[in-house]
C-alpha cells in the first residue's frame, strides 16, 4: 500500500489491468484424507449465517462492518480497488494521475449502468461524493471526506477531485466502502430511504431485507464485469454462534460469520466445514467516555490500563488466536509504529494511581458491549482483573444496534468494542476515533478531545513523505497512550466456519466477506 501511495504521489498513472485472485486462507484438515473436489458449477445459493443484522445500508450512513460488509463489492463500488494483495487497482475507474498536489484526474470506465439503468458517468461520481459533503443534510461519513473542494465533471468519462489540501490517503478512501458510487436516479429518489433501495453497479442487485432476520442479494444479469456464478446470496442474522456452525455442518447455510474462538475447535474437528483465518487490520480496545467521571480523570484510565493482563485476556479468551495490541492500529495498517509501548500490568502502580486521583478504595462502574460472546468473557476477566484495585465493575450486554446507539450518544462509562480498518491507512483509524470532530457517530465514542492530537492528525492527512507521515503518526499515538481513551488489547484475525464445497470465499482484512468469485462444488 505505501508503493501505491508513493507511487501516486509522483503522478504516475495505473494502467487498466485485472483484479487480483481472491485469497482462501483456510487450516489443513489435519492430515484427514480428503475426497476428490467436485468441479465448481454455476448457479446456486449462498447461504451466510452471521452474529448481527444491518443497520444501515446507505454508505454514507452506515456505522458498522455488518452494514459495509452486505454492500461493499457486491451492490456498490468505489472508483478504485484494494485488492487481496493491498494494492491498488482500477474498477470504476480505469486510470488516474496527480495533476498537482491538489488535482487529482480519473478516467472512467465507459459503458456501464447502475442496476436501475441509470449511467455511471462523472456526473454520478460528482453527485455521490457531494452528498457526502452535503452541508444541509449532514452525513456521519462527511470528516473522512472533508479535504475533498470540489468535484469537476471534465466529461462524461473524465473526473477532476480537487482537495483543499493535499492528502496522501486520498485513494484509500475511495478504495473503501464509504467511497462507493450511487446511482443519482437514486438518490433523489430515495433520500435517506437510501437505506432500503440501495441501487449501485455492482454484481449483485438488492433484492429485499427483513429487519432482524435476512438480506438477500441477486445476481446482477447486467453486470459489466464478470458476472458472479452465483444466483442469489442471502445474509441471515443468527445470534447463537453454536447454531450458525451447525447451520453450516447441516448445509443449512454455507458460511458462518464472526466464528468465536469457542467454536474453533469444533471446526476443525469437522469432516464437512473448513475453518478460515485471515488476516485483519482491525484491532480490539476497552474505551472510556472520557467527558464522564471518575473517567474524566487520565489518572484513573492509566490505572485501569496497568491493571488489565492482556496476554491472560488473548490466552484464556482467545485461545491465542490474535497478539497482543499497544495501538488501535493493526500491525499492517500504513502508519504503525512498533515503537509504541503500552502499559505493563502493575497492580501497586494502578493502586496508587487511584489513589493520587482521590479514589484509594475504588469506585463503582458500567462497562458496556455488545452481545459478542468472546467480548462477553473478556468482560468478565475485566471485572474480575479490576476487583484487584476496588473497581467494583457492572456488566451490560446489548444488542448490537442499541450498544452503537448508546456509544454514539455518550449513555457509556466504559466499553467495550473494536476497530475494523475499512482503508489499511492510518487516518481511518486516527480521524475516526481520536479526533475531536469525529465525536459521537463516526466514531470517537470516547469523546476524546486534544488539541495537539488533532493537529498531528490533520498533518498526517497533508504529509506526501511517507516517512515523514509515519513520524507524524508515532507521535499521535504516542500521546493517546499516554492519555489513554482506549486501551487496546488485541490485534484481532478475521474467522470464519466455510463448508468444503464452497471455493473462493475469503475476508478481506477490512472484515468484509468477499464473494465474487465463489463456487459450490
Amino acid at each position: 500500500m505505501k508503493k501505491q501511495i508513493v507511487g501516486a504521489m509522483l503522478a504516475l498513472s495505473v494502467a487498466l489491468t485485472g483484479c487480483a485472485a481472491s485469497p482462501q486462507t483456510q487450516e489443513s484438515t489435519g492430515g484427514k484424507t480428503e475426497p476428490t473436489a467436485a468441479a465448481p458449477k454455476e448457479g446456486g445459493t449462498l447461504v451466510i449465517a452471521r452474529l448481527s443484522d444491518a443497520n444501515n445500508l446507505d454508505p454514507h450512513f452506515s456505522t458498522q462492518i455488518n452494514s459495509m460488509a452486505t454492500i461493499q463489492h457486491k451492490v456498490y463500488e468505489g472508483l478504485v480497488l484494494l485488492d487481496a494483495n493491498s494494492e491498488y487497482k482500477p474498477l470504476l475507474a480505469t486510470e488516474w494521475k496527480q495533476l498537482d498536489d491538489l488535482t487529482w484526474e480519473f478516467k472512467l470506465r465507459q459503458g456501464v449502468e447502475f442496476q436501475d439503468g441509470t449511467p455511471f458517468n462523472a456526473a454520478a461520481v460528482k453527485k455521490t461524493i457531494e452528498r457526502i459533503l452535503d452541508k444541509n443534510n449532514p452525513t456521519p461519513k462527511a470528516n473522512m471526506f472533508g479535504m475533498i473542494k470540489e468535484v469537476k465533471a471534465v466529461d462524461d468519462s473524465t473526473v477532476q477531485i480537487v482537495l483543499s489540501y493535499p492528502f496522501a490517503g486520498l485513494l484509500s478512501i475511495l478504495a473503501a466502502a464509504e467511497g462507493v458510487m450511487i446511482s443519482p436516479a437514486a438518490i433523489d429518489k430515495y433520500g435517506k430511504d437510501l437505506t432500503k433501495h440501495p441501487v449501485g453497479t455492482g454484481p449483485f442487485t438488492f433484492e429485499s431485507w427483513t429487519p432482524g432476520q435476512e438480506i438477500v442479494l441477486v445476481k446482477n444479469e447486467k453486470y459489466w464485469g464478470t458476472k458472479p456464478k452465483l444466483d442469489k446470496v442471502v445474509f441471515k442474522t443468527v445470534p447463537e454462534d453454536a447454531t450458525r456452525v451447525a447451520m453450516v455442518e447441516a448445509g443449512e447455510a454455507q458460511i458462518a460469520e464472526q466464528l468465536p474462538v469457542t467454536e474453533i475447535e469444533r471446526v476443525q474437528s469437522s469432516d464437512t466445514v473448513t475453518l478460515g483465518r485471515f488476516e485483519s487490520f482491525a484491532d480490539d480496545h476497552i474505551g472510556f467516555n472520557t467527558k464522564k467521571k471518575p473517567f474524566d480523570d487520565v489518572r484513573v484510565r492509566q490505572a485501569i490500563a496497568h491493571a488489565i493482563d492482556k496476554e491472560a485476556i488473548i490466552k484464556g479468551v482467545y485461545n491465542n488466536v490474535g497478539k497482543v495490541a499497544n495501538s488501535t492500529l493493526g500491525p499492517k495498517v500504513i502508519g504503525y509504529s512498533p515503537n509504541v509501548k503500552g502499559y505493563d500490568y502493575d497492580l501497586n502502580k494502578a493502586k496508587q494511581l487511584l489513589a493520587e486521583a482521590g479514589y484509594p478504595n475504588g469506585f463503582k462502574a458500567t462497562v458496556s458491549l455488545n452481545d459478542n460472546k468472546a467480548r462477553i468473557n473478556v468482560a468478565e476477566v475485566l471485572q474480575s482483573q479490576l476487583k484487584g484495585i476496588g473497581i467494583d465493575l457492572q456488566v451490560n450486554v446489548m444488542e448490537f444496534g442499541a450498544y452503537i446507539d448508546a456509544a454514539t450518544k455518550g449513555n457509556t462509562d466504559m466499553f467495550i468494542s473494536g476497530w475494523g480498518n475499512a482503508t489499511g491507512d492510518a487516518d481511518y483509524n486516527q480521524y475516526n476515533l481520536f479526533h475531536s470532530s469525529s465525536a459521537g457517530l463516526p466514531g470517537n465514542h470516547a469523546f476524546y478531545n486534544n488539541k495537539e492530537v488533532d493537529k498531528l492528525i490533520e498533518d498526517g492527512r497533508k504529509e506526501k513523505d511517507p516517512e515523514k507521515r509515519k513520524q507524524i503518526y508515532e507521535k499521535a499515538q504516542e500521546i493517546e497512550s499516554q492519555e489513554v481513551p482506549y486501551i487496546p488489547y488485541r490485534s484481532s484475525e478475521n474467522l470464519a466456519a466455510i463448508a468444503k464445497n464452497v471455493k473462493g470465499a475469503w475476508i478481506s482484512p477490512s472484515g468484509y466477506l468477499e464473494i465474487n468469485d465463489v463456487t459450490l462444488q
